[in-house]
């Protein structure tokens, strides 16, 4: 895997060790915090460290998002999407609403982030890191509106 590919995926699993919380991380794998952050750390002693996937499998699990999984996913040119039919229609039923009016808030959040980071022509690190988690979190909220979708083509 390129430098571009294990960044990638650094990226993900921290998002995925965030949105569940670092403690939280910890008391399910049974990893020290430092462990953990080694996981997703992007220094060059520790670029050839990867969680390993019972311990993504399991945080998935608690996550709100299954954030390494879309990130191999995506890597291989592949999509996910939930299997409607062991869930409970109920939970999906009647969210597209409400899923475009977040999508509307998360665009204009990131269009809000760009129109910050070019004021000055220059778009640093820092805004870069900033735009990708606006990013991250439409994208959340468009997997979510697809699986609405899905359950509503069924019915």
């Amino acid at each position: 895997m390129n430098s571009d590919g294990r960044r990638f995926l650094k990226h993900h699993t921290e998002a995925l060790v965030k949105d569940v919380g670092v403690e939280t991380a910890c008391a399910i794998t049974g990893k020290s915090k430092a462990t953990i952050g080694r996981y997703y750390s992007l220094h060059e002693e520790h670029a050839e460290r990867f969680m390993p996937v019972d311990a993504v499998a399991q945080l998935e699990k608690e996550a709100s998002y299954p954030h390494v999984t879309a990130a191999l996913a995506e890597m291989a040119g592949l999509s996910i999407s939930r299997n409607t039919s062991n869930a409970p229609a109920s939970r999906h039923v009647g969210h597209v609403n409400e899923d475009i009016a977040v999508i509307s808030q998360r665009f204009a959040m990131l269009m809000s982030a760009y129109a910050d980071a070019i004021a000055d022509n220059v778009i640093t690190p820092a805004e870069a890191r900033s735009m990708l988690s606006e990013t991250l979190e439409l994208q959340k909220v468009l997997v979510e509106m697809k699986l609405h979708l899905e359950v509503h083509s069924e019915t």
